[in-house]
């Protein structure tokens, strides 16, 4: 029997005593100058080549700085898409990377749609593809993530291929909820109206306080020894009331949560998000992962640091970061 996720998750996070996610999301212009030109003198590579030799070079620093202090690291595909095949190698190497050096890894590619389409994204994100070596059957993952995040809003049917990759696998997804950007509450905030035969009557709940509950029944039947269901969500520290209404409303569903630190999301937010599980309340410190991306990543141009020394900066950055979660638990 495979081990959920969220067990995987909550031992992760024991151990390192850390509920820190690193954003992995790498622009081109912030990478240390030093690494792009060893990245062009080191071979025959394109310049989109050379960027993606670059990028994973510094994701590594990164990794390596990191990898004792913080349970997972979350790349956003988007950053790598935009160097064509050659980022996207640069991304299934990252991740292979952050796991050989022990971490858990969330695949943040907000992917869904219905039917064969939502198989294939399940498949390629956390199954195994059936190819063919000769006559032979060879079954390989592609980019074998922890976990995903996947977007709500095509409903169950969208949902269920994903949830049956993370049963086959003992993988996780982190649906998204209430996001951390501003104009969220365009859409996420709006009341849900009812229809009762031909007349429509208010329900006094938010778009997101009802995709809540979905997530929470989607998620009821796959809860683990530690009282979490492998489908988690993704809440932003940036509106920290309705995170606190979520937090109700999904007891069992581990919290992703990002919009902490360079969108203005600050350590007393973040704090209604942890909580639930086995024990109602939660142990300390979990429910919830926090990420930051840049305030991590870029801390060497933040703290002053050389670029040649952007991966102590990181660390520094982590280690600053977590004394200041620690003091809302």
């Amino acid at each position: 029997m495979v081990k959920n996720f969220a067990d995987k998750l909550v031992e992760a996070v024991k151990m390192k005593g850390s509920s820190i996610c690193v954003g992995l999301d790498p622009r081109l212009d912030k990478i240390p100058k030093f690494l792009k030109m060893k990245a062009i003198e080191d071979g025959d590579k394109t310049p989109f080549g050379a960027a993606a030799s670059a990028i994973l070079e510094f994701n590594k620093g990164i990794i390596d700085a990191v990898k004792d202090l913080v349970p997972v690291v979350k790349p956003q595909i988007a950053f790598y898409e935009i160097f064509g095949h050659e980022g996207i190698r640069c991304y299934e190497e990252t991740l292979k990377y952050a796991k050989l050096q022990g971490l858990l890894t969330i695949a943040d590619a907000k992917r869904n749609d219905i039917g064969s389409t939502a198989e294939a994204y399940a498949q390629a994100f956390l199954g195994e593809t059936v190819l063919f070596e000769g006559d032979e059957e060879v079954i390989m993952p592609a980019f074998d993530a922890d976990a995903v995040t996947v977007t709500p809003y095509l409903g169950w049917d969208g949902i269920k291929p994903f949830i049956e990759e993370c049963k086959k696998y003992g993988k996780g997804i982190f649906i998204l909820d209430k996001t951390s950007n501003p104009s969220s509450s365009d859409l996420q905030d709006l009341e849900v109206m009812e229809r009762d035969g031909a007349i429509e009557k208010k329900t006094g709940k938010a778009l997101y306080e009802i995709v809540g509950h979905l997530i929470d029944s989607w998620g009821a039947n796959d809860i683990g020894e530690n009282g979490y269901s492998f489908v988690g969500a993704v809440v932003g520290a940036t509106f920290p009331e309705q995170a606190k209404r979520l937090r109700e409303i999904m007891p069992n569903a581990y919290f992703l949560v990002p919009g902490y630190g360079a969108q203005g999301g600050k350590a007393s937010d973040v704090a209604v998000c942890f909580g639930g599980g086995s024990a109602g309340l939660g142990e300390k410190g979990l429910g919830a992962i926090v990420n930051n991306s840049r305030g991590i990543t870029n801390a060497y141009e933040i703290l002053g640091y050389d670029e040649s020394k952007y991966a102590e900066a990181a660390r520094e950055a982590v280690m600053k970061m977590k004394m200041d979660l620690a003091g809302v638990m």
